[in-house]
């Protein structure tokens, strides 16, 4: 049997190549959350190095889901703002949200980290 390759784009693999590299969802979940500015962004994400959040924060900008803005200020501040294209993604944040929620996702969470936690005492 001959095996019919699909070579048209998939829209979920690339939106994937956009949204769905290390800590890049987390960072966006972190700015529908309020924060905007590079600090908050990064304190709320533990582990994650400078470097790595401005390769994120500028790779969502080349693909046109945040924008930055300067705010004008002493000394000036940098934001980071979703535009148009960006804020269409929160339904997609809203369906991982329920989806985890009804499936427990958390409470497996909790356990395994327990576990993780007795093993080490």
């Amino acid at each position: 049997m001959t095996e019919i390759q699909n070579t048209a784009p998939c829209p979920i693999e690339t939106t994937m190549r956009i949204i769905g590299g290390k800590w890049t969802f987390l960072i966006l979940r972190n700015i529908f959350h309020g924060d905007t500015r590079f600090n908050e962004i990064q304190r709320h994400l533990d582990g994650i190095s400078p470097r790595i959040l401005s390769q994120r924060l500028q790779h969502l900008m080349d693909n046109g889901i945040l924008e930055r803005r300067v705010v004008p200020s002493t000394p000036p501040k940098v934001e980071y703002h979703l535009t148009t294209k960006g804020r269409e993604l929160h339904p997609l944040f809203q369906a991982m949200t329920v989806w985890g929620n009804t499936w427990g996702v958390m409470d497996a969470h909790d356990e395994a980290q327990r576990a993780r936690d007795a093993d080490t005492q």
